[in-house]
């Protein structure tokens, strides 16, 4: 019989169940999809990027927040690579200090980890959907109808509210609401932005505009994005979408590396009755970069356009199309070993928790670091 349950079976909840069962605990881990970590396979299929090589302090900086550092201090970049090593996944660091599997993928990674999971005994029923409280239980949505378990011990691992068709559709929040979880509200991070392009943007769709500065207030990022039919999206909108988000001006700098007198005396060269058009091919610009001057640098001196284009966005894509989330269960509402204070051995991980980090490896590491936190608490008890 066990004596601690899991909910939700995402790299937090199944990094809770391991240190549970480490403890001696018999794990019981409920998921409401046919197949666990479907968000997890999600990611890995453009290169499971687990975390990323850099010195720890750099490291926990970039979640922008203290709450997380004893976690992240206690599962950081080396401890992320010695336990997938530990599962027989050689890593390799790539240019950008990026970590990932030789494999490049996750389900190597995950089916080493499943089977490790197995012989610790620990238990994983897929299509068991928490359904709320049912009393001092847990009740759920099961093949075999309506069942409730009171365990020992719970570890909440359900994840935020992006990619709801993967599992992480915050239905739990209602739930904890109602016994006095403070939860802030949920907004998109690392995701896109939407821009109300004119209809001689469209051949340009799927165009990736690299090389570009990326200026949001005094912030600069060097990175790349593409133009899509929704509007701008990828590493280097990413980079820079928390402070969009938060109402900074996107400003690109299509080239970075050549000074603006330099511009000015290229252009100087070329003769004046020549289109803007062609003079901004002849300084190198791809066409989807000289579409984006034309979209949005009209009426303005070309060396301006150039080095400050200022794009129009019409606000970030939707929540369930962002690669993560801010907002969730806040620091208030848990103890330092992130037990809810308002429910009492229920303990919660991963993007549940109100906390933001940029891709590049973080997000990962933050929800195997809090999922491993919270286990440990939770088998304490």
């Amino acid at each position: 019989m066990f004596d601690a349950l899991v909910i939700g079976a995402g790299p937090a909840g199944l990094m809770a169940a391991e240190e549970l069962a480490r403890a001696g605990r018999k794990v019981l881990v409920c998921e409401a999809k046919p197949s666990p970590a479907r968000k997890f396979l999600m990611a890995g299929k453009s290169g499971l990027n687990i975390t990323k090589d850099e010195d720890r302090d750099s490291f926990i900086a970039a979640y922008g927040d203290a709450w997380l550092a004893p976690m992240i201090a206690g599962f950081g970049p080396a401890q992320v690579v010695i336990w997938a090593r530990g599962l027989g996944q050689e890593v390799f660091t790539g240019s950008s200090d990026r970590v990932f599997p030789r494999s490049m993928k996750g389900s190597p990674l995950l089916r080493a980890w499943l089977a490790r999971l197995a012989g610790m005994g620990v238990e994983l029923r897929s299509r068991w959907r928490w359904a709320g409280f049912a009393g001092e239980g847990f009740a759920f949505d099961t093949p075999e109808g309506r069942q409730v378990l009171q365990p020992a011990v719970t570890v909440l691992a359900l994840g935020g509210a992006s990619w709801a068709r993967l599992g992480s559709d915050a239905a739990w929040l209602p739930w904890l609401a109602e016994k006095g979880v403070q939860i802030a509200p949920f907004r998109p991070a690392n995701m896109g932005f939407a821009v109300d392009w004119s209809p001689h943007m469209a051949k340009h769709f799927g165009a990736a505009i690299k090389g570009a500065a990326l200026h949001v207030g005094g912030r600069v990022e060097r990175g790349e994005f593409v133009i899509s039919a929704r509007g701008v999206e990828g590493g280097g909108i990413y980079a820079v979408s928390r402070d969009l988000r938060d109402g900074g001006q996107l400003s690109l700098d299509l080239m970075p590396d050549v000074s603006g007198d330099e511009i000015s005396a290229r252009l100087s060269r070329m003769k004046p009755a020549e289109t803007l058009v062609n003079k901004l091919r002849k300084l190198g610009l791809p066409p989807a970069a000289v579409a984006l001057v034309m979209e949005f640098g009209k009426g303005r001196p070309p060396v301006e356009a150039i080095k400050q284009l200022d794009l129009r966005l019409a606000g970030p894509r939707p929540i369930d199309e962002a690669i993560s989330v801010a907002g969730g269960v806040m620091q208030a509402a848990v103890t330092e070993g992130l037990e809810l204070r308002a429910i009492p051995r229920v303990f919660v991980c991963g993007e549940m928790l109100d906390w933001e980090a940029p891709t590049g490896g973080y997000l990962l590491t933050g929800a195997w670091a809090t999922g491993r936190w919270a286990g440990m608490a939770a088998a304490a008890l």
